[in-house]
């Protein structure tokens, strides 16, 4: 039987007295995308890491492409795509050079270099660009780049670490656009992201990170259909009333949570009945609001139920 591409068994990794993964197991299976969710410090980026093999853990194994990540890191290395968080092409060559570079460094011969990075520009529409310096590119430009170079070698698995950080719209839908390309021809795509709708439009299964260990996991309809049908919010009219409105409405029954940079206080309801619940509890407590709403579950308040930190803070 075929072994899924990233599988992690128990996997845990400490830093001194400092433990970022805590017994860790996951499975992706091949052709899909699982998205990574966290807060800063959950341990994203560490287990990425031990899978890329930059970093090994310290205790449990893990296998990339059937090999695995210590004994066999060369295996790995040669079978992986890793993009991080900031694009790490050379700004003094050009696109078509820096492509052909990492080509040659794997071992292509100049023909065939050329070709595969002649392919990979067109694929991420930087052919009119191709001969410019990278420097001249813009950030989309540059993640594309950053993107394509990751893909040079044909990689069985990909690890995308936050790719659309900092870009527009535009460009972050574009590249989602060619990461369900690379899905549908069979790559299997580790994905770590701040934006919630990005793993909502992309990933397969999501798990979720906090402390280190798993919290979380499932698709996101699963996820969403562990939040409750609906949810009902208040924006509050002064954010320093946000510690008496949580009160209020868990002497109610209710489990709120809090969304500090939006400064709403929202939880999960049965039926639209239970807004009424909200305004008597907060009206009692003498919390003014600027607004109500009730609302089918997102991401985000999966998100914000498990953790309860604001979206902003899930990188």
């Amino acid at each position: 039987m075929t072994r899924p591409p990233i599988e992690v068994d128990h996997v845990s990794k400490e830093f001194g007295r400092f433990r970022a993964l805590d017994d860790v197991s996951l499975e992706v299976p091949r052709g899909s995308v699982l998205g990574l969710l966290g807060h800063n410090g959950a341990g994203k980026t560490t287990l990425v890491n031990i899978l890329s093999t930059l970093s090994p853990p310290t205790s449990g194994t893990a296998r990339v492409a059937g090999y695995d990540v210590v004994r066999e890191s060369r295996s790995v290395c040669s079978r992986i795509g890793l993009t991080g968080q900031f694009a790490a092409v050379d700004e003094h060559l050009s696109g078509l050079d820096n492509l052909v570079l990492i080509a040659r460094l794997l071992g292509a011969g100049k023909r065939a270099a050329t070709r595969r990075a002649e392919e990979l520009l067109q694929l991420f529409e930087l052919t009119e660009a191709a001969k410019r310096p990278a420097r001249s590119y813009s950030g989309g430009m540059r993640r594309r780049l950053d993107l394509a170079a990751s893909l040079v070698g044909r990689p069985d698995v990909i690890f995308l670490d936050e790719p659309t950080t900092g870009l527009d719209p535009s460009s972050r839908m574009g590249l989602w656009q060619i990461v369900e390309t690379l899905v549908d021809d069979g790559t299997t795509v580790l994905l770590t992201t701040q934006y919630l709708d990005e793993a909502d439009r992309l990933a397969d299964s999501i798990t979720v990170l906090s402390s280190g260990k798993v919290i979380a996991s499932g698709t996101a309809e699963e996820l969403k259909a562990e939040v409750g049908q609906r949810t009902a919010s208040a924006t509050l009219a002064d954010p320093a009333d946000a510690e008496r409105a949580l009160t209020a409405l868990s002497t109610h029954g209710l489990n709120p949570v809090h969304d500090q940079e939006r400064h709403v206080v929202s939880a999960p309801v049965g039926s639209s009945r239970e807004l009424a619940v909200v305004v008597r509890a907060l009206d009692e407590a003498g919390v003014e609001v600027d607004g109500l709403g009730l609302g089918e579950p997102t991401l985000d308040d999966v998100y914000l139920t498990l953790t309860g930190h604001s979206t902003g803070s899930a990188v």
